[in-house]
């Protein structure tokens, strides 16, 4: 059985106000996915723009190739 159907079995027996917990949590750790997401893309472009100083100015084309746009 894996993860997802083993939080299903679990979710059928709990009462309304752990499942109102359960709903919470699971959008909090989700909006923390995202937000760890972003910033891994920020510090993507950051490093991107630090290298295309050092080696001078690179094109559109190749910024977005080093995003992985």
């Amino acid at each position: 059985m894996d993860t997802k159907e083993l939080i299903v079995q679990e979710l059928e027996s709990a009462s309304e106000p752990i499942l109102t917990e359960v709903l919470d949590f699971l959008r909090f750790l989700k909006n923390k996915q995202t937000e760890l997401e972003l910033q891994e893309d920020v510090k993507d472009a950051l490093e991107a723009k630090a290298e295309a100083k050092r080696q001078g100015t690179i094109s559109l084309k190749t910024f977005k190739q080093e995003l992985g746009l």
